[in-house]
């Protein structure tokens, strides 16, 4: 899809950077998502960063109504155009989910896009950045407080998976930020993750999630060729490869 991130200037409204391509991306996405699910396919995205989710979920709800959300990151994500320092987008998809802001992203795909209990937060650990810069909390807004990659080896990241299923409904989107893995693990993302997953973790986590019959679409987001000196990204597709390989 033609949906590119371009500008540099803050928008005095919605606090977004190149919010006139993120609001062209997200109608481009929501456009041919719809396409796809009416034609009863499973979507598929891969590429960008986590600014392609509003579009996806709006689209989701327009044919299928309400559906669960799986996000897995390493971020919360849920900062609006005020409390992102830096105005990214990328800041803001579960804070738009959720209905929260910035108001014109939001008024544009009609958020909230999902029920908020169908929402499972999965590998965050940067709760005490979020907390401290006044993003809102999962909680605050009646999400279910986020599994943390300390909860997540508590539990186990297969069950793990398989208790976000349960909670997910029967029809659910999964979006993977790469980031949620450790930066020792995986480097080639923009954010470094000090305190990510394993590749273990994420391989056991994946396939209760996507093979599961309720899974209508998946995104993966935030892989930075440029800081993959052997290109290819070969433990994503190996990670891919093992979680969808049944299907």
């Amino acid at each position: 899809m033609a949906a590119r991130i371009v500008g540099q200037d803050r928008d005095p409204r919605s606090g977004i950077v190149g919010w006139a391509s993120v609001s062209a991306a997200t109608r481009t996405i929501r456009n041919q998502v719809s396409a796809l699910l009416a034609d009863e396919k499973v979507p598929v995205l891969i590429g960008g960063c986590c600014t392609l989710l509003p579009g996806a979920l709006a689209a989701a709800r327009d044919i299928l109504g309400p559906v669960g959300l799986a996000y897995i990151d390493g971020h919360l994500d849920l900062y609006d155009g005020i409390t992102s320092t830096t105005g990214e987008a990328a800041d803001m998809p579960v804070a738009v989910a959720a209905g929260l802001g910035p108001a014109p992203w939001v008024e544009q795909v009609s958020a909230p896009l999902v029920p908020l209990d169908r929402l499972v937060l999965l590998g965050a650990s940067d709760r005490d950045e979020s907390a401290a810069l006044g993003a809102a909390l999962p909680e605050q807004l009646g999400i279910d407080p986020e599994v943390s990659p300390a909860d997540l080896r508590s539990v186990g990241p297969g069950q793990t998976g398989y208790a976000a299923v349960a909670r997910l409904g029967d029809r659910y989107w999964v979006h993977l930020d790469v980031d949620v893995l450790d930066k020792r693990e995986f480097p080639a993302v923009d954010y470094p993750n000090e305190h990510g997953l394993t590749r273990g973790e994420l391989a056991a986590l994946l396939p209760p999630l996507v093979r599961s019959p309720g899974m209508i679409g998946f995104s993966l987001a935030c892989y930075n060729p440029a800081k993959d000196p052997g290109g290819g990204a070969r433990l994503l597709t190996e990670l891919l490869g093992a979680a969808f390989a049944p299907l």
